[in-house]
C-alpha cells in the first residue's frame, strides 16, 4: 500500500467515523472467506458496514472524531462494524458472534460514549430505529382510530334502530 492509498483509506475511515452512530470493534481469529462474506451481507442487509483496516491507519482516522476512545482497543486482527442506526451494527455483530466461535466482540463506542462487550450486547437488545419509528406511528394513530370508532358508533346505532323500525313497519 503506497502513501496515496493510505491517505485515501484514512480519509474514508475518518468520513465513516464522522457519519455513524455506533462503531463496534470485533476480532476475527481465522474466519473463512464464506463466513466473512456472510457477515458482510448480514451487515449490509441491516444498513451497517463491516471493514477490516490496518490498526495504525484506523488510529490516525480516529483523531479528531468522537471515537478517539477506541484507539486502545485496536490491537491484533480487528474489524470495524459501523452503522448510522445505533443498534444495527451491534445487533448483527452479537448475532453473528453467537453462531461463530472465531468471531469475538472487543468493544465499541456510541459517539463519545465508550462501550465494553456487555455494553455492545445490551445495545443489541434494543429495538432498531425503524422498529421505534413504527411503534411511535402506531401510538400516534391509535387514538385517532379509537376516536373515529367512538364517534361512528352512535350513528351506526341510530341507523340500526331506524332500520329495525322500518322492518317492523313493513312486516
Amino acid at each position: 500500500m503506497d502513501r496515496a492509498q493510505k491517505a485515501a483509506a484514512v480519509a474514508e475511515l475518518k468520513q465513516t467515523f464522522s457519519e455513524v452512530g455506533v462503531v463496534v470493534i470485533t476480532r476475527n481469529h481465522g474466519m473463512t472467506v464464506a463466513q466473512s462474506t456472510r457477515l458482510r451481507n448480514a451487515m449490509r442487509d441491516a444498513g451497517a458496514t463491516y471493514k477490516v483496516s490496518k490498526n495504525k491507519l484506523a488510529k490516525i482516522a480516529l483523531d479528531g472524531t468522537d471515537y478517539t476512545s477506541l484507539g486502545d482497543k485496536l490491537t491484533g486482527p480487528v474489524g470495524l462494524a459501523s452503522s448510522v442506526d445505533p443498534v444495527a451494527a451491534a445487533k448483527v455483530a452479537v448475532d453473528f458472534a453467537k453462531t461463530n466461535d472465531k468471531f469475538e466482540i472487543v468493544g465499541g463506542a456510541m459517539g463519545a460514549t465508550p462501550l465494553d462487550v456487555a455494553g455492545v450486547q445490551a445495545l443489541a437488545t434494543l429495538p432498531s430505529l425503524d422498529e421505534l419509528r413504527a411503534k411511535i406511528v402506531g401510538l400516534i394513530v391509535a387514538p385517532a382510530t379509537k376516536l373515529a370508532t367512538i364517534t361512528q358508533a352512535p350513528a351506526a346505532q341510530i341507523a340500526r334502530v331506524l332500520s329495525a323500525y322500518a322492518e317492523k313497519e313493513n312486516a
